[in-house]
């Protein structure tokens, strides 16, 4: 099931936030475990099997690690418990991709494995995985209650493509929180702009790069206009569904962790991934390169360090090479900030920017190719490579026709309009003004979002795939 769906918008949620709100607060918990469920199993019945599995085992080896922490051999029961956790998803997520690559290095006919991958297993199975090594670690404690883990592992806000909620941020509102009138208007309105910026601007981008991808009238300025449109694409995409997530958090009394925040103004990449999906990057940090050394090492293993947690990072998004290399090619230039530019781009005001928004887009188009093929001929275009022509009839008519949804995706990726209103706010009867005009902006934005989705558009979620 889709949040950007009329099933979940006009039945499923309110019958949920209904029950919710009706039920004693004890129950609370149970209603959100089923309703996570139901919502899981409404696309994939076969692969809540697989979830439910691997929530007993984080549970069960949790438990005998918390019994036998003084025990020598309890690492080996982590060990145990991680290992089998990320066997999941790398049977379902990688397999194929390591018996194909198998058979194009030796040669060897080999058939593939008819699977298919189960949709959020990257973001839950981190999830489990965490919590195991936060117990042994002993910096949370134990959830004795399975249902209530349950809910904190399959909870269907987050459950399919994040933010990547740690056990730690919300141990103590699995057991008690709060939902006053106050929060649950902060979550509707931070839920209606993360659907808005995913039906009304995502999807939109989305149409123009499938449009350039079925045609055959290119030139170097379409693909540009390709490439920054995928790039603010991915971005609407997956920061729409992090504020959606986050204002039904909210809703329901929960504080999930902030997931992007205005990467595109980042002034070096260093910045930019503390700003693009924080949580993964502060998962990796706290579970491979914290442990591995982190910065606290001979330059020759900082080096190595940053290379395998970027290698991971590019692998974890998906199995095929273009990801490993877009990860190794982040590694590269963050090493190259550590070592000379981060000093150097700090004096540079404009030049950083456009050396950012270089380096990412050009990333991105690495990150939505199809083949290493598509990856050469996409970065081919983008300079010229073939003898394109700079402009194309196609490309003057698609920047004219989506010209204003780019200019609008833009600003609405900068800081711009937060302050705009903050600007209004501190005038006099500057709040008053916004109290009357939010409920009005939100209806609007909810009508035209049921006339799009009405009207029969459909883009799943980028993340979904990961």
């Amino acid at each position: 099931m889709l949040f950007s769906s009329i099933t979940f918008l006009y039945v499923f949620l309110p019958i949920i936030v209904a029950l919710y709100f009706i039920v004693p607060y004890k129950v609370k918990n149970y209603v959100l475990l089923l309703a996570s469920l139901i919502f899981y199993a409404w696309g994939e019945p076969k692969y809540i099997i697989i979830m439910i599995v691997q929530i007993i085992l984080g549970y069960i080896f949790a438990i005998i690690i918390d019994k036998y922490r003084d025990k020598s051999s309890v690492k080996y029961m982590l060990a145990m418990i991680v290992i089998v956790n990320l066997g999941f998803l790398v049977y379902f997520k990688y397999a194929n991709f390591f018996i194909r690559t198998f058979g194009q290095v030796t040669g060897v006919s080999v058939n593939l494995l008819k699977i298919a991958l189960p949709i959020g297993i990257s973001f839950y199975t981190f999830q489990i995985v965490s919590y195991v090594i936060d117990v042994y670690r002993g910096t949370v404690a134990l959830q004795k209650n399975p249902f209530y883990l349950a809910t904190y592992i399959s909870f269907f806000p987050q459950l399919i493509a994040g933010p990547i909620v740690r056990y730690v941020d919300v141990e103590k509102q699995l057991v008690e929180r709060k939902s006053d009138f106050d929060k649950i208007a902060h979550g509707i309105r931070r839920f209606v702009l993360g659907l808005g910026k995913k039906v009304l601007i995502a999807n939109t981008l989305g149409e123009l790069c499938d449009i350039f991808r079925g045609s055959s009238d290119l030139s170097v300025a379409y693909y540009w206009l390709y490439a920054i449109s995928f790039t603010l694409h991915i971005y609407y995409d997956f920061s729409g569904y992090s504020d959606m997530a986050i204002g039904l958090g909210k809703i329901f009394g929960f504080d999930f962790i902030e997931n992007f925040n205005y990467p595109y103004i980042s002034k070096s990449i260093t910045e930019f991934w503390r700003r693009w999906h924080m949580s993964l990057g502060t998962w990796f940090r706290d579970y491979v390169y914290i442990p591995l050394g982190g910065n606290r090492v001979s330059k020759a293993k900082f080096i190595r360090n940053i290379i395998i947690v970027w290698f991971l990072t590019g692998f974890w998004h998906g199995a095929d090479w273009n990801f490993i290399i877009w990860g190794c090619y982040f590694a590269i230039f963050l090493l190259i900030e550590k070592f000379f530019l981060i000093k150097k781009l700090e004096n540079m005001k404009v030049f950083n920017h456009i050396y950012v928004m270089f380096v990412v887009i050009i990333g991105f188009v690495i990150f939505n190719a199809t083949s290493m093929n598509q990856v050469i001929s996409d970065i081919g275009g983008l300079i010229g490579i073939g003898e394109l022509p700079f402009v194309s009839s196609e490309f003057l008519y698609y920047i004219r026709s989506y010209g204003l949804v780019l200019i609008i995706a833009i600003i609405g990726a900068t800081p711009l309009p937060k302050k705009v209103v903050h600007i209004i706010n501190s005038k006099a009867n500057g709040n008053k003004l916004l109290n009357l005009l939010e409920p009005l902006v939100m209806l609007i934005i909810m009508i035209l979002i049921t006339a799009y989705l009405v009207d029969g558009s459909f883009n799943p979620f980028l993340y979904f795939r990961f």
